[in-house]
């Protein structure tokens, strides 16, 4: 199993996320659909792990696909996000986490054949916490 740079114990996550951040990042939940608060966000900014602060997405590669989750094309850098084969619930999917923390953001998938990558990293909102750009960069 793969070694985090964060690490801390069930307890502490707890007590830092909060009962429905802990339950996404830490135990592999998810938001409904259309519920999250950036779903539908498409302000200038930076979106980083809303448990351990490192920056992964970018406000420029966020697209609209429509599905109820915050979507992305690209990561920040590759080597911010790992990706992981997740057959739970009876499917085939990518899941991604975060790589400094290993707290689970979402899953990615191939099919967003209009964007830069082809790529749609589906991501739960609370798993993310988002600062906007400064005014010199908006």
């Amino acid at each position: 199993m793969r070694q985090y740079n964060v690490t801390k114990t069930d307890e502490e996550w707890q007590a830092e996320l909060g009962e429905e951040r802990f339950h996404i990042l830490r135990n592999k939940g998810t938001e409904r659909a259309g519920s999250g608060e950036y779903w539908n966000h498409f302000e200038k900014g930076t979106y980083f792990c809303a448990a351990c602060g490192i920056e992964l997405f970018s406000g420029e590669a966020k697209f609209d696909s429509s599905c109820g989750w915050p979507s992305f094309y690209e990561a920040v850098e590759k080597h911010r996000v790992d990706e992981i084969e997740d057959f739970s619930f009876g499917m085939e999917r990518v899941e991604v986490v975060c790589a400094n923390c290993g707290g689970h953001l979402g899953h990615v998938f191939e099919d967003a054949p209009k964007t830069p990558t082809g790529l749609r990293y589906c991501i739960n909102s609370a798993s993310l916490r988002f600062e906007p750009a400064s005014g010199d960069e908006a």
